[in-house]
């Protein structure tokens, strides 16, 4: 999943990290617990505490959501982030804020329910359990639970499912995860069918009642029950379907109901009345109301935070994290630290080569030397809130394995003798380099940084700011006119399954291939891959892949994985930065009165 923060799609932080060293890769961090100074990297660890991830069943799957302790319901809850959603179809949503803000007015056939914190279960949002396999995972059957409804009151039916699932194909719609459309026609599923609005439905899905859906895929997925789980597979209701128009207007199955939008500015919701507690599991829906503004940049809104002064007190933040410069004052700070929140990143983070343009290796390798990490981490707020990746995969995902090719951890302010040997060598010792970059202050610094860095071994940086809420479907074009540009990615549940084969998948516009890498021997590895049966080896193999793209290609400069941390108002109950979407979860959150 494509991530937004700095700016950030679903993951699943599963397992121990471990940081073995000063320059150890990995992430940490949890909810801070003492008033002690700025805690080292060892005191992460100890601070960290993995996300569970199970199955449930069908018991689990009935609502309501267990609440937090503590609740009150009622009032209104105030969020103030940095941007807008750049979308609300859920069909078009694939970045985990976006898909975070989502479980408010949209629902899904299954869904991730918070049983304590840090543990989860998937279960039945829509469905009344996590789906029926047969065929080893090739059919998938999912029923309906009695009394869901849209917010005019009409059923929610299989027809809806169906019809959300077969508008994802329509030629407008060019974001969104790719695994069920991919599974029930081939890899470029745009070629396989157009969509329904011309009338042609899709033959891999059966509806026999208003009650149940059947996906037949062309091969055994036994992980449907997880892929369903993605806020691009929210339902939209075939009656209110406006296709491009439904960005702007969605149709709630949610616990709310947006009753006015501001674009760029504010968005204020209410109550949805045909919302059923006792149907869903998942979500909370504490507050009567919520009202959210967008717009701020992340040093005023610690400000705010800790000043905690009057509307400000019912006031969290999604995704805005304590400003770079407040990281020791917050953290050395003891009043504040019953409202610090600190969670592990699940993704990894990269600044991509466009290998259409930067052909070279050696010009990316040498690039790769010379990177200012060391610099751009004490930029961004020092080894308390993020730690050395060396990477593909983050640490949290299963296969992942330790190297360092470009030697950043003995090197961590960058190799620059190594990298001029390369240039010299190069098809060009001077090259020009356009680099995209979220046009944030922090990100003006960091550009600096790099600008100043490679200057030194001969790469002259042109730097493109970009518009902070369609950065990523700017750098998404294949035609994006840029050499180099930051992107991060999860994986969607915790395999490796769920990130090279999309992140190195299909070069197509709103796709996820940023890289633009399509090498014949990397593509079939990923195919071999893909296919073994056995758990171990394909993890095994995973962690090899990682190490061999980096070596043969360079398709990007793995950067710093993130430690979350943020702050809210002090009458803010229930936030908990979830594991899942490394976003202040909306189901937990209410009013303390």
């Amino acid at each position: 999943m494509s991530r937004r923060k700095r700016s950030a799609l679903a993951v699943l932080a599963i397992g121990s990290l471990a940081l073995a060293t000063a320059c150890a890769k990995g992430n940490a961090g949890a909810p801070a617990t003492s008033s002690a100074p700025t805690a080292s990297k060892t005191d992460l660890v100890q601070l960290f505490t993995p996300a569970k991830v199970s199955i449930g069943t069908a018991d689990d799957s009935k609502g309501p959501a267990i609440p937090p302790e503590g609740v009150v319901k009622g009032g209104t809850v105030n969020m103030i982030d940095r941007d807008d959603y750049a979308h609300l179809d859920p069909g078009r949503i694939y970045d985990n804020v976006a898909a975070n803000f989502s479980l408010l007015i949209t629902r899904q056939l299954t869904g991730y329910k918070r049983v304590a914190k840090g543990e989860y279960k998937v279960v039945g949002d829509l469905a009344t359990d996590t789906g029926q396999s047969s065929e080893g995972g090739k059919t998938w059957k999912f029923t309906l639970k009695d009394g869901v409804k849209w917010q005019d009151g009409s059923p929610i039916t299989s027809g809806d499912v169906k019809w959300s699932i077969e508008r994802l194909f329509a030629p407008f719609i060019t974001e969104g995860p790719p695994y069920i459309q991919q599974w029930l026609t081939q890899e470029d599923y745009k070629k396989a069918y157009g969509g329904p609005y011309g009338g042609k439905e899709l033959d891999g899905i059966e509806t026999p009642d208003d009650k149940t859906v059947v996906f037949h895929f062309k091969s055994p997925h036994a992980d449907a029950n997880y892929a369903l789980a993605m806020t691009g597979y929210g339902i939209v209701p075939k009656a209110k379907d406006t296709k491009e128009k439904y960005d702007k207007e969605p149709f709630s199955s949610g616990p709310y109901i947006i009753a006015k939008h501001t674009v760029d500015k504010s968005m204020d919701l209410e109550r949805n009345p045909n919302w059923d507690a006792a149907s869903d599991p998942i979500r909370g829906a504490y507050p009567d109301k919520w009202h959210l503004e967008f717009g701020y940049q992340s040093l005023p809104v610690t400000d705010r935070f800790i000043a905690d002064t009057g509307d400000d007190k019912k006031t969290f933040s999604f995704y805005t994290h304590v400003n770079a410069e407040r990281v020791q004052q917050v953290l050395e700070n003891p009043s504040l630290q019953s409202r610090v929140l600190r969670q592990p990143s699940p993704y990894a983070n990269y600044y991509y080569f466009n290998l259409d343009r930067v052909k070279d290796i050696k010009i990316r390798q040498a690039i790769a030397y010379a990177w200012p990490t060391k610099q751009i981490q004490q930029i961004t707020g020092g080894p308390n809130v993020s730690v050395i990746s060396t990477t593909i995969l983050n640490p949290s995902v299963s296969g992942w394995q330790d190297y360092d090719l470009f030697g950043v951890k003995q090197n961590p302010s960058g190799n620059v003798e190594k990298a001029k040997e390369l240039l010299a060598s190069s098809s060009n010792p001077k090259p020009t380099i356009v680099y995209g970059y979220n046009n944030t202050p922090t990100e003006q610094r960091v550009t600096v940084a790099i600008k100043n860095q490679l200057a030194k071994i001969g790469v002259n940086v042109v730097a493109k700011p970009m518009d902070t809420k369609t950065y990523y479907d700017a750098i998404g074009k294949v035609d994006n006119g840029l050499d180099m540009y930051w992107a991060g990615w999860g994986a969607d549940w915790p395999t490796a399954a769920t990130v090279f084969p999309v992140i190195f998948g299909p070069i197509a516009d709103g796709g996820y291939n940023q890289s633009h890498l399509k090498d014949p021997a990397i593509k079939a590895e990923i195919d071999r891959i893909m296919n073994l049966s056995d758990a171990n080896e394909a993890n095994k193999a995973w962690g090899e892949l990682d190490k061999k793209i980096m070596e043969t290609v360079t398709p990007g400069v793995p950067a710093l994985n993130d430690v979350g941390l943020q702050l809210h108002g002090s009458l803010v109950g229930g936030a908990e930065t979830d594991p899942i979407s490394w976003v202040v979860s909306p189901n937990t959150i209410f009013v303390k009165q």
